[in-house]
């Protein structure tokens, strides 16, 4: 059996990258991505916050940030810019992907995680402020 395809094949536009290097963090943030850490409550406790990220559970983040979805949050519109942060960056890369084939094509994630953030002096733990300023 011989299979003929009469038509090239075409992309109707270009696909957006979908991995943002550390050196591109902050400018990424300037342009009103919107961060969302996907590490446990232990890994946040170890290696530090990340101030103004959204923390959703890795097992929820796929229904959390899609539109549409139930469980999705009330920012998880169509046009949403997510930049996804796990510890390594792996799990966040395979959110992205499955984001992206939801057609939420806005998610992207950070090229090694938040360990790579740290390595570049981005984030960290509050220290010195009292907890009553959070109260």
């Amino acid at each position: 059996m011989t299979l003929a395809i009469d038509a090239p094949v075409t992309i109707t536009s270009a696909p957006a990258p979908l991995s943002v290097p550390t050196a591109d963090y902050r400018r990424a943030v300037d342009a009103g991505a919107r961060l969302v850490d996907l590490r446990d409550p232990a890994d946040r406790r170890r290696g530090g916050a990340l101030l103004g990220a959204l923390a959703v559970g890795l097992n929820e983040a796929l229904d959390a940030l899609t539109p549409g979805q139930p469980a999705a949050l009330r920012s998880a519109i169509p046009d949403a810019q997510w930049l996804l942060i796990s510890e390594d960056g792996h799990d966040a890369e395979q959110l992205a992907w499955h984001l992206q084939a939801r057609g939420v094509h806005g998610a992207r994630f950070v090229i090694g995680g938040h360990r790579a953030l740290r390595a570049a002096g981005v984030g960290g733990t509050v220290t010195g402020v009292s907890p009553d300023l959070f109260a």
